[in-house]
């Protein structure tokens, strides 16, 4: 299994797709990256080279934010929202729905500890 930027690859698949294991990589970065490292995207990342895989390293490395990098700049944004009490603040504190969703029927499957959501009261029988 190639080690690309601390993270193992799958080996047995086309280089595009392989490179999409890393956290901040799409199809589309990764055909970038390909393209401008002139490697075939079509070869499996198993026949990669060390020279090829130190390629791509450095380049992620240096043009991309990438793996440890992006997700601590993803939680930092998060925190400042969070700490001005922002709408979308309150709701990532809270663990709902940030983007608009509608919570009367469904966001049931957030993760964590269920939260119930103010209901309507039930009509007399």
């Amino acid at each position: 299994m190639p080690r690309i930027i601390g993270i193992d690859i799958p080996a047995n698949k086309r280089l595009i797709i392989s490179l999409t294991y890393i956290y901040g990589i799409g199809s589309f970065l990764a055909s970038q990256v390909v393209k401008k490292l002139k490697l075939d995207p079509d070869m499996k990342a198993s026949k990669l080279t060390d020279e090829d895989i130190a390629k791509i390293n450095t380049i992620l490395q240096s043009d991309y934010q990438v793996e440890g990098d992006l997700r601590r700049l993803v939680q930092n944004n998060i925190k400042r929202l969070i700490s001005i009490h922002s709408y979308r603040g309150q709701r990532h504190r809270l663990g709902l729905p940030v983007r608009g969703q509608r919570t009367r029927t469904n966001a049931r499957t957030r993760k964590g500890k269920k939260r119930t959501v103010a209901g309507r009261k039930q009509a007399p029988k």
